[in-house]
């Protein structure tokens, strides 16, 4: 059993940095005009955040994904990799 959570969680961190990486690489070739077609992309969630004051504690919540196609093809071989593995 502790096999399959250990799996999940690599298989987790594998696609936490092939979203990194991916979207790290797509705003770095943003200016690049024969690989600016990675940087194409979304963004989507609460665009301003949500603020509950209780008087002595507040709360801030907001949530903004940026997806692009490099962050996408990162995907891709994180799960190529962790099947290789």
């Amino acid at each position: 059993m502790a096999l399959k959570e250990k799996n999940g969680l690599i298989m987790l961190i594998f696609l936490l940095c092939g979203i990194v990486i991916g979207g790290l690489l797509g705003e770095l070739t943003q200016g690049i005009s024969w690989l600016s077609w990675l940087s194409f992309g979304k963004d989507f969630g609460i665009s301003s955040p949500f603020t509950l004051d209780l008087g002595v504690l507040q709360l801030t919540l907001g949530l903004m994904i940026k997806i692009n196609i490099a962050s996408i093809i990162g995907i891709i071989i994180a799960i190529i990799i962790y099947k290789k593995i």
